[in-house]
């Protein structure tokens, strides 16, 4: 099975929040869409979800349009971040009741599985969503996420708000349904780090544009930060493009990435080193490392 968005673009007035995005999501992995605020992450996420139509361009699943289309669409989950103020009118559902009405979109709604998750994350079946913490809230989207047993299900920022466990809690429950079912995953998170360890592949998006996609580890495989001298930086870089650039005092710190056939000359002194998927992704937007 196979997603795929063709020149998909998404304009609010004169701004494009998402421009000619063509990509390709196979099923049975799990991919980190990773982007600062304002990317257009979530944006597309709604888009390759049928929540909002797009401007131009196409989503299709297995080479047919999901627009309006149920046969595809039931197929996709969109559990996105869940807001339960006055004005979002789901502020007065009780958990239960939120669920039972989430069950109603999903055609292979795992009832059991959602009842043994409010247990496992001790949510009151009763209690009202506005009256909920921001972490009990991102614990009912994981329960729509894992519940709707969709083959692509797409979580944008799921453990908003969630303590050290309950985030690894998430993880571990991600992987066992990973494991047990070949769902597809696209995961929206600002804490990288964390989620480093799970993507198979990272989409990078900028601007609304697609800065790169690849898999997790041939990523990192081919980034390193170099260390020392400002000048030794400069000779081992031999032209490549620095990423991140750090400066103190004569000393400098830069990320690259290398493409292939590239290489650093390493015959000064410098001190190479692995780089993190986060820390990359710093890099890349600009920021410096320390």
């Amino acid at each position: 099975m196979k997603l795929e968005c063709r020149n998909l673009t998404k304009k609010y007035g004169d701004k494009r929040a998402v421009d000619e995005v063509s990509l390709v999501l196979e099923s049975g992995h799990i991919y980190g869409l990773i982007g600062r605020n304002g990317a257009g992450k979530t944006t597309l996420l709604s888009l390759m979800s049928n929540q909002n139509p797009a401007t131009s361009g196409a989503v299709t699943l297995d080479g047919e349009d999901i627009w309006e289309n149920r046969k595809a669409i039931d197929r996709i989950c969109f559990a996105r971040e869940l807001s339960a103020n006055a004005e979002s009118g789901v502020s007065g559902y009780s958990v239960r009741n939120y669920l039972k009405t989430a069950s109603c979109y999903y055609r292979n709604w795992d009832q059991q599985m959602a009842d043994e998750l409010v247990k496992k994350f001790g949510l009151e079946p009763k209690k009202k969503l506005g009256k909920l913490s921001k972490g009990m809230l991102s614990m009912v989207t994981i329960i729509v996420a894992l519940a709707s047993k969709a083959a692509f299900t797409f979580l944008d920022e799921p453990v908003a708000g969630l303590d050290v466990i309950a985030r690894r809690q998430f993880y571990q429950l991600l992987m066992q349904e990973y494991t047990q079912t070949g769902r597809t995953f696209v995961i929206s998170t600002h804490i990288i780090e964390e989620a480093a360890d799970i993507l198979e592949e990272v989409v990078i998006l900028d601007n609304g544009r697609i800065l790169l996609k690849e898999p997790t580890e041939s990523l990192l495989a081919r980034a390193c930060t170099v260390s020392g001298l400002d000048e030794a930086v400069t000779h081992a870089l031999n032209g490549l493009p620095a990423h991140g650039k750090t400066q103190i005092g004569r000393k400098t710190i830069v990320t690259v990435l290398l493409e292939e056939g590239q290489q650093l000359d390493l015959d000064c002194d410098v001190t190479v080193s692995p780089v993190s998927l986060q820390d990359l992704f710093a890099a890349l937007c600009g920021e410096a490392l320390l």
